[in-house]
């Protein structure tokens, strides 16, 4: 499905992708170098840099109408989570990116320029690319589990910022949290799962911790919802 997401954005004239160029003599995918700034580790302290936040909403609000058209592939295989998960009554409207951290996003001159790093594509709501935006770049989470630059932060000031950047729908806005809630819960169980079903890296980030800081973010999120909702609505 990459492949064809990547060929659509091209042939529409999104600047903000890499491009396909077809496979090697090895069989190994090929797509063009995008140069510019990349935040690995340590995180640079210009990460939380509002301007450069916006900027990154900018470009996912550019992405997704971009991608609409490509609509949803009906070839595309079922995310492996455990069975009896709620349904979250938030059906999919586009190939959202759903990894929009800021090792993913490339800057040139202080703004969002690319994404890159499409694996983790799948068809999702735009409200729930939005949540993935903001549990990075607001972001959402406990202080203790956040990269130094991240930490104390008004995230229910950024998260506002980032949802008029995007310009997500009012009629989303009251729904933005309690989905963010549902979907950090669901991924403890998915993430629990996959360590246990699929081993590899599932088991060493398991075993890492990163069910503890879900649970972190759990409380996190309960204990800001009202107040960042109250930001989204005001």
């Amino acid at each position: 499905m990459v492949r064809g997401l990547l060929r659509h954005l091209e042939s529409v004239g999104f600047t903000g992708a890499p491009r396909y160029l077809g496979l090697d003599s090895a069989g190994r995918e090929v797509l063009t170098y995008i140069q510019g700034e990349v935040a690995g580790r340590p995180r640079p302290a210009w990460v939380a840099d509002e301007d450069r936040m916006v900027s990154v909403a900018e470009l996912v609000r550019a992405y997704h109408d971009a991608v609409l058209d490509f609509g949803i592939p009906d070839n595309i295989p079922a995310p492996i989570e455990p069975p009896h998960l709620p349904d979250l009554n938030d059906p999919p409207e586009l190939i959202g990116h759903q990894d929009i951290t800021p090792e993913n996003i490339v800057f040139r001159e202080g703004r969002a320029y690319a994404l890159i790093d499409f694996d983790m594509a799948r068809p999702v709501s735009r409200l729930r690319e939005v949540v993935n935006l903001m549990l990075w770049w607001a972001p959402f989470g406990a202080d203790e589990d956040l990269d130094p630059p991240l930490r104390g932060l008004n995230r229910p000031h950024r998260a506002r910022l980032i949802a008029d950047a995007y310009g997500l729908a009012e009629v989303d806005r009251p729904r933005l949290m309690p989905l963010a809630v549902a979907l950090n819960e669901r991924a403890w169980h998915t993430m629990k799962h996959r360590a246990e079903t699929q081993g590899g890296g599932w088991a060493r980030m398991w075993d890492e911790g990163v069910g503890t800081v879900i649970n972190h973010r759990q409380h996190w999120l309960d204990e800001n919802a009202d107040p960042i909702t109250r930001a989204l609505l005001g």
